[in-house]
Formats: C-alpha cells, sequence, structure tokens
C-alpha cells in the first residue's frame, strides 16, 4: 500500500489549519452588509453618545462629561414628555395589535372580493408619514375635514371643533393616524404567521369536540406566539422613536400635550440646535427601550420553558 507523500506526517503532530478560502468566502459575501451596518448605525451611534458628553454653542463646543445627564433629572419638559411617550405607545400599540388580528382573522378566510380587501386595508402602510400625518390633520380641522362634524353629529362633542387644539384630547388625533398607519403591519405579519397553521391541526381539535374560541387558544395562538413576540417588540420601538407623524399634526402641543420624547430629541436638536442635550436624551431613549426588549425577550423565554 502507498501513500501520497503530502498525507504523510509525524506522528502526535497535529495537522495545521491553513487559512483556506472556504473560510473567508462568507465573510466576503457578508461584508457589503457589514459595511453598511457599521456605516449607518454604528457610527452614528458612537458619535451621537460622544455628542452627549458636549455642550454646543453656535460657533464652538465644549466637554461637560455628565452634565447634560444631571440636567435631565431637573428637566419637567422631559419628564412630561415621558409620560406621553408611555401614553401614545401603549394607545397606539393596543389598538394596532388587536385590530390588525382581527384583520389577519378575517383575511385568512375565504370571501369574494378577498383580495380587494386586503389590497385596500394593506394601502395606508405604503403612504409616507409625513403625507399620513397632513392628511389626518386636515380631517380633524373642522373647515375642510369632516371628523369634528361627524362627532359632533354623534354627540361625542358639544361643537365640532378640532380635537388637536385641545389639551385634554389632542393626544388622540395623533394616536388615530398611528393606528391607521400601523394596523397593515400586525395584519401582515398574522396573516403570513395563520397561512403557516397546518389545517390538520383545526380540522383534529373541530373532530374532538373543540369550539371555535377553543381552536383559538388552543391552537392558533400558541403558533401566534412567536410572531407576536417579535411584531409587538419591533413596533413599540417603532411608535417610540415615531416623530414624524406628531410633529406635521402638532409640532408637540397644545401646551406640550403631544410632546414625546422623540418630538423632544427633534425640537432639541433642530430648533433649539442644543445637539449635546438631544444626544443625551436619545441615549435615554435608547437605553429604556433595550432594557424594554431585554425583558420582553425574557418573559418570552420563561412562556415558552414553562410551556
Amino acid at each position: 500500500m502507498t501513500y501520497a507523500v503530502s498525507e504523510i506526517r509525524a506522528p502526535g503532530k497535529p495537522r495545521r489549519k491553513g487559512f483556506s478560502s472556504a473560510a473567508v468566502e462568507p465573510w466576503l459575501y457578508l461584508s457589503p452588509a457589514l459595511v453598511l451596518l457599521v456605516t449607518v448605525l454604528l457610527v452614528p451611534l458612537i458619535v451621537g453618545i460622544g455628542y452627549s458628553f458636549r455642550k454646543f454653542s453656535a460657533f464652538k463646543s465644549e466637554f461637560v462629561g455628565l452634565g447634560q445627564y444631571k440636567a435631565m433629572l431637573s428637566d419637567a419638559v422631559l419628564g412630561q414628555a415621558l409620560i406621553n411617550t408611555v401614553w401614545w405607545t401603549v394607545a397606539s400599540l393596543v389598538l394596532q395589535f388587536f385590530l390588525g388580528l382581527g384583520l389577519a382573522l378575517l383575511l385568512d378566510r375565504h370571501f369574494v372580493g378577498r383580495r380587494i380587501v386586503q389590497a385596500v386595508v394593506f394601502l395606508p402602510w405604503a403612504v409616507p408619514s409625513f403625507l399620513s400625518g397632513l392628511t389626518w390633520g386636515w380631517l380633524f380641522n373642522p373647515i375642510v375635514g369632516p371628523l369634528p362634524h361627524w362627532l359632533y353629529a354623534l354627540g361625542l362633542k358639544a361643537e365640532p371643533t378640532n380635537i388637536l387644539s385641545d389639551p385634554a384630547t389632542a393626544m388622540w388625533g395623533p394616536i388615530i393616524a398611528n393606528v391607521w398607519f400601523g394596523i397593515p403591519f400586525f395584519a401582515i405579519t398574522l396573516l403570513a404567521a395563520l397561512k403557516s397553521i397546518p389545517s390538520e391541526l383545526h380540522e383534529a381539535a373541530a373532530i374532538d369536540g373543540a369550539t371555535p374560541w377553543q381552536r383559538f387558544t388552543k391552537v392558533t395562538l400558541p403558533f401566534l406566539a412567536p410572531t407576536i413576540a417579535i411584531t409587538v417588540m419591533l413596533r413599540t420601538i417603532w411608535i417610540a422613536t415615531f416623530a414624524d407623524l406628531i410633529y406635521v399634526m402638532t409640532e408637540g402641543g397644545p401646551a406640550g400635550s403631544t410632546n414625546t420624547v422623540a418630538t423632544y430629541i427633534y425640537v432639541s436638536a433642530f430648533k433649539s440646535l442644543d445637539k449635546g442635550y438631544a444626544s443625551a436624551i436619545a441615549v435615554l431613549l435608547l437605553l429604556l427601550l433595550i432594557l424594554y426588549a431585554v425583558v420582553l425577550i425574557r418573559i418570552r423565554r420563561s412562556l415558552v420553558d414553562y410551556a
């Protein structure tokens, strides 16, 4: 029996791992995405965190350490913006999720004109948020929009006035607009998850005598749980950082009643030209959202382990 010279090596001597092209090739394919992520995400993040330790004036900047973060502790406007952000995020998320889930369940059934309904339902997601804000701002205007007159006709308002001009009701305007804008996201993702559920499971549950509600809670929801967890987490982050819609409709007013952390960051950076303080608020929002994501992921894992 003969052996190739290249196959002969000293006993006990480990084979040297070469720098093969097979190990480099996957990184070459990933390199465009990695460069894009570093350029678009990592570099601005580092620069923004660096800005939060500086104080900017018209022509110069100076290092102030934790001065910007200390200023946030006594900022009453920021405190109210945090409360408004929680209210804006929770109300928008709950309404979007349940209405989107209802639409997904409806569109999962076969009926005449289902494709047309799908196109109409998914249309708001294709509309730019700036245009959505302008449209809903006009709809709530009693001079050019019908909504105040409809609310007055239904007895929900004493007179056809703009709800965006009343601090007690102003937040409902952007919330309604955001619900209209975000329902398609949940409808699309949950409908895709519903299509992946084997029909045999529902048929077996029906044969066993399960009611529609039991089939929904015991078959449908467990399959939807992973999709629900990731969509709720992503949508919460998007809503909390969503400034376009509110700023176009109310600019954070009246009297700061619709001012959220995202709009406050925009105003601080581009209106007050205080990029350092705006960056510090942005870092605070980033940390809060990371904490929320970690808690949600841990809850989901604990539920999976318990099941």
